[in-house]
């Protein structure tokens, strides 16, 4: 509701990291929740042109509670993170997190994943190639600094140069940068800081949704294609998606185009899940599927004596 007017707000979004559910108010403000399991639990609430609210709740049993959101015209930063052991609020965290959601990656003109972050404080990529890009956190990366997706390590960056991340950029729906040593949470690996990448985010109850999107780059022709199709019937969720994405060589002002720097991805993956009163159980499946041209070496030469 609106705090001043106590109006309700449709389609306000409410959320509960820590059990992964979701739920959007309706045309009389009004939300729910089926089969809670009892337990204290961050719950966030948001809405457009409204100061996010974060409280823990004391769930048990059949409850109802209202919640009254503030007027704001600029919302400075997300108020919860997933990338600890449960939820909890930023402010109150002893890690610097920064939190992109992909509202904000959708805004970014970066060719790839990072490259679309490297405008956070804090955060750089150094790349190899057109595809080829390693997280650096505060001038430390390879085995310095711990990639996560979906809770499974990606170790594969951490080592040899020619490696970059290897997660489909399309399919991140929210990312938490943690700058600065998190070695009890994430291993030894994580001095520099964690790159968490979510890309599984069940939707609301009693629904279905579909999404087709694309990007275009004109240096390379670059053309990418995403599409998905998510549900949750009763507990019951899942989501599937697919991505193709192919480019062109790239070209400079010396060499015009730079021969053999094409490449081409398809990726797919998804998840089945179930949530109940006793808690969670999530299948996740990825598959990333990447071809690199590689330049020549007298034309690698003639790139970087300029």
């Amino acid at each position: 509701m609106d705090y001043q007017t106590h109006k309700p707000l449709i389609n306000a979004n409410l959320y509960i990291a820590d059990l992964r559910l979701w739920a959007i108010t309706d045309s009389e403000g009004k939300y729910r929740f089926d089969k809670l399991p009892s337990g204290n639990f961050t719950v966030e609430v948001s809405f457009m042109g409204y100061k996010s609210y974060v409280e823990l709740t004391k769930i048990g049993g059949n409850i109802f509670k209202d919640f009254y959101l503030h007027r704001s015209v600029v919302e400075i930063e997300n108020v919860t993170i997933t990338g600890v052991s449960s939820a909890t609020q930023i402010k109150q965290s002893p890690l610097q997190v920064s939190v992109i959601s992909r509202h904000e990656l959708e805004q970014s003109s970066g060719s790839n994943l990072l490259d679309a972050l490297s405008k956070t404080a804090g955060f750089s990529a150094v790349t190899t190639g057109q595809a080829i890009a390693k997280p650096f956190i505060r001038g430390l990366g390879y085995n310095r600094v711990v990639s996560v997706n979906d809770g499974i390590r990606q170790e594969g960056q951490q080592w040899g140069d020619e490696h970059g991340l290897e997660v489909d950029e399309y399919s991140a729906q929210k990312i938490e940068l943690l700058r600065g040593p998190a070695s009890l949470m994430f291993g030894s690996d994580a001095i520099g800081g964690v790159l968490n990448i979510l890309t599984n985010v069940p939707i609301p109850n009693n629904l279905i949704r579909a999404n087709l999107s694309g990007t275009f780059n004109t240096n390379n022709n670059l053309s990418g294609t995403y599409a998905n199709v998510a549900g949750n019937i009763n507990g019951i969720n899942w989501n599937l998606y697919g991505s193709l994405k192919e480019a062109g060589d790239y070209k400079n002002k010396y060499d015009g185009r730079v021969l053999n720097s094409r490449y081409n991805e398809m990726n797919y993956g998804g998840y089945f899940g179930i949530n109940k009163r006793w808690g969670f159980s999530h299948l996740i499946f990825s598959a990333y599927n990447q071809k690199l041209g590689m330049i020549e070496g007298s034309e690698m030469k003639r790139v970087n004596s300029f």
